[in-house]
């Protein structure tokens, strides 16, 4: 995938309940280290293809997923929120 989302978390167990969850409803992704630039309680985000913001932000509200943010890198490599 070309354009990719991060999901960020607070704590381990919440992105592995994310993690459990999205890939039980067949949504690609990526567990990778957060990156330094977004200030997160977790050390694991979950990258995921932009194509499927709408279904994981389904999933992380009708299963009360508590995450930091989800994320997009911009064209400076800067990452951005898009909620939180």
């Amino acid at each position: 995938m070309e354009s990719w989302m991060l999901m960020a978390f607070d704590s381990t167990q919440q992105a592995l309940r994310a993690e459990m969850l999205l890939e039980y409803a067949d949504i690609e992704i990526d567990l990778c280290p957060t990156p330094k630039t977004i200030t997160a309680g977790c050390a694991l985000s979950i990258q995921f293809p932009k194509e499927e913001l709408a279904s994981v932000q389904q999933i992380v509200v009708q299963e009360q997923v508590e995450i930091r943010g989800i994320y997009y890198k911009d064209n400076h490599d800067r990452y951005i929120s898009i909620e939180g």
